[in-house]
Order: structure tokens, then sequence, then C-alpha cells
């Protein structure tokens, strides 16, 4: 490969950075790609704010895991962010997208959105309903403190790359600083329900990112797939994170096993954490 192709993102990459290619400049990229286009919104579908670049590159075909490694390996010079894009409901290619710009998630607190989601419930929910999230009811939590390393990020993100992709995926680049801000500026719309803008979720993504390892991995129609490197291993600790767990995505408990202490069994000591939308 020539100095060129290592020196300069390929073909139309660059325009996946806010200033395009003065955005991407200094960024490398030795890692071949398959065929893929880049992904714009849909003009036709609802935007909340108006932004004149591509969302990301889309792979015309599913990809094997390997490339996901590779790719997340080389991130820090490229920029760029890979993700397996589950299509069973979501053309991604379509466009049905409303990315929101990376500098938005800094507005956002994680303990604060936590706190926001708690009390609308509280203020909500019938008496009867305060058992379900026992041991704290009414109380919110706060955000649990950080979990003890099992394995190094990354490889514990190849290793689930690798089991990811098995089902058959493409795989998507995001141009992002941190594999958290993903989501957003993807313009994912996958908990729309239950939050109209996806800045804050990436907000506790970045959180989770610094205090259990966690890493994005992949993306459905309203499902979200991370690894974790540093999962909760006491049945305490495991309450504490399935607290944080329900006000980002309350359907894994209400449609699941429908108490935090029963949920809490299901993600201790788990190094993958996956999340769906009703």
């Amino acid at each position: 490969m020539d100095d060129v192709e290592v020196r300069h993102l390929p073909g139309e990459l660059p325009r996946l950075f806010d200033d395009g290619a003065d955005g991407a400049a200094g960024r490398t990229l030795s890692v071949p790609l398959p065929e893929g286009d880049l992904v714009w919104p849909d003009p036709g579908y609802p935007q909340r704010l108006l932004l004149m670049r591509p969302a990301f590159w889309l792979s015309d075909e599913p990809v094997h895991g390997e490339l996901w490694c590779r790719l997340r390996a080389e991130h820090p010079r490229s920029g760029l962010w890979p993700l397996l894009m589950d299509e069973t409901d979501q053309p991604w290619a379509s466009g049905q997208i409303a990315p929101e710009p990376a500098a938005e998630i800094g507005n956002y607190h994680p303990h604060a959105f936590m706190s926001e989601v708690w009390a609308d419930w509280a203020e909500q929910a019938a008496e009867d309903d305060h058992a379900d999230l026992a041991p704290f009811g009414r109380h919110c939590p706060g955000l649990a403190p950080p979990g003890v390393p099992l394995d190094d990020p990354d490889a514990m993100a190849d290793r689930y790359a690798r089991v990811l992709a098995a089902r058959g995926m493409p795989l998507g680049l995001v141009a992002v600083e941190r594999g958290a801000d993903a989501p957003a500026v993807a313009g994912w719309q996958g908990a729309l329900n239950h939050n109209e803008w996806t800045a804050p979720l990436a907000a506790v993504l970045r959180s989770w990112e610094d205090r259990f390892g966690a890493r994005v991995v992949g993306l459905g129609f309203n499902t979200l797939e991370l690894s974790v490197a540093a999962p909760p291993v006491t049945t305490r600790h495991a309450v504490h994170v399935a607290a944080e767990h329900w006000a980002f995505c309350p359907d894994i408990l209400f449609q699941g096993p429908g108490t935090l202490t029963g949920y809490a069994e299901e993600i201790r000591g788990k190094t993958n954490w996956s999340f769906w939308w009703d």
C-alpha cells in the first residue's frame, strides 16, 4: 500500500467530519474497506437539527468481526468509530435518521438525566408500582460507583464484535472522538419513545465508558449493544447499576423481569449489555 493511501482517508470519508477535508486532515486509515456509501439524512424525515453533511458511512454487505476489530484499533488515528448495524428492521441506507452534533452531548449530565427520569416516573406512578424499583422506590440513588475491570475494554469490545458480526451485519463508520457519541452523531432514533434527543443518552454512554469500560459495538432499529469490561460483580452493586439501566431504558425492566433486583441478577458479572426500546 503506498504512502498516499496510508496518510489520507479514502474516498468520501473526509466528508463525515465537521469541516470536511480540513477536519479530516492528519487522519489515517490503513485498513481496506469493502464497498459502501455515505448515508445522508432523508430530507423528508423529520430533523431536529439541520446538519449539512453525511451522518455515517455504511458497507453494502455484512462484514466479519475481524474488520470491526481492526477499525476499532485504528480509531485513534482515523477518528472513525465502527458500528455493526443490524438491518433486520432498519434500512439504514434510507436515511431515516436525525443526527445530533457531538458538541451537544457535553450539555447533558448523566446524574441529572437519571434524576429527571426518576422524578417523572415517581410523580406518575401508583403507590403499588414503587416496589418495582425496590430498594430505592421513589428516591433516585444517583450514579453507581465504577466497576473493577475484568479485562482491557478494547479487547472485550473486540470479542463481543466477533459474536455480533456472526449475525450478519453491515459496518458503519461514524466520525466521533469517542464511541459513546456514535449513536447521536449517526442519527440513531431507537429510544425516541423514551427520549426525544439522543445526546442525553450519549452522555450516559460516556459515563459508562469511564466507569464500566463500556464500548458501543452495535445498533439496531431500537436496540443498542455494548461490551462491558468492568461490570458489577456483587448483588448490591448490580442493583445500583440496574437502576441506571432502568432510567436509560425503562423497557428492559417493565417488559423484562419486572423488578430491579431481578434484572440486577441478569447483569451481575455480564460483559455485554443489550438494550431495546418499545
